[in-house]
């Protein structure tokens, strides 16, 4: 018999609004979801941890560096290099331009990346076992290892998203294809540090696309068939329709709002999991895949 495979689904952004919260939380009652990942910058963070525990705490949260959206969790005078004029992180494009002029300061990355920390245990009661960077950014040198400096205090240490597709993906599954290459070029350099420095990986993450390729009723379905490997992250970004992402994070007219309905809608329906069986998979959370409890996990000293 071929070993089983083990599959984390993993919802990315939850705290960042009322209903995309809603959504992922409706969605780990349905035993779809494996993990999802807090924004604890989101001025939603600390009422979605209260929905979490009320309901029971499924799935195992996660934590969602932020450096591209709202505000930091230090003063902007403590990392004026990361914010704007008015105190908020710079939004992702501009970002990415300060970044590759070399504008941004590692030591205020690391500064900010351990107040976010702190504070998700202070939210949580624990460290994370699983963590993603909000847009991918951790998969940059001096974001990833600001990250890493941060989450090497961790006893034992988390899984870090590698951001690397397989090539048999990126020819099979139209959608993005040039960012998706990207990500992996850079995600297979920052994988590789990841490993070396203690951080256990997956073989592969599916799931990066725009908004009009989830439109597609097999869209999950195509992924799963597809993705060779034994370990493999699946990202998502279901919620239901969220007005307070309207200029945050997307808007009402580019497609990203409704991206997170309908993703919602696709993993709901009965035919994912009977996808996830089909293709081998058995549905695992980053405590389980990589033998880590986030209960006993602590900050080392």
């Amino acid at each position: 018999m071929p070993e089983t495979r083990k599959l984390l689904i993993t919802a990315d952004d939850f705290g960042i609004g009322p209903e995309t919260s809603r959504g992922i939380l409706d969605l780990a009652a349905r035993r779809v979801l494996t993990s999802t990942v807090l924004l604890v910058t989101s001025p939603y963070a600390a009422e979605a941890v209260g929905l979490w525990r009320r309901a029971g705490g499924r799935p195992e949260l996660g934590w969602h560096p932020c450096l591209t959206l709202d505000r930091p969790i230090l003063s902007p005078d403590r990392v004026p290099t990361l914010v704007d004029n008015e105190g908020q992180f710079h939004p992702l494009g501009t970002f990415l331009k300060r970044l590759l002029r070399g504008k941004l300061v590692r030591n205020e990355i690391e500064a900010e990346f351990r107040a976010q920390l702190r504070r998700f245990i202070e939210l949580v009661g624990y460290p994370p076992s699983n963590v993603n960077a909000h847009h991918h950014v951790h998969i940059f040198g001096p974001i990833g290892d600001a990250l890493r400096t941060v989450l090497a205090d961790l006893n034992p240490k988390p899984h870090i998203r590698r951001v690397v597709e397989p090539w048999r993906t990126l020819a099979r599954i139209p959608g993005a294809r040039v960012k998706r290459y990207a990500l992996s070029v850079f995600g297979r350099r920052a994988g590789h540090r990841q490993t070396a420095a203690g951080f256990p990986p997956t073989d592969w993450v599916l799931g990066v696309t725009d908004p009009p390729y989830v439109k597609n009723p097999q869209f999950f379905q195509r992924w799963l068939k597809a993705a060779p490997g034994q370990t493999v992250e699946l990202t998502c970004h279901p919620g239901y329709l969220d007005a307070t992402l309207d200029g945050r994070d997307g808007s009402l007219l580019d497609g990203q709002l409704h991206r997170r309905q309908r993703e919602l809608e696709l993993l709901r329906d009965p035919g994912f999991l009977t996808a996830v069986e089909d293709a081998g998979f058995q549905l695992v959370t980053a405590s389980e895949l990589f033998d880590r409890n986030p209960v006993r996990s602590r900050l080392a000293g």
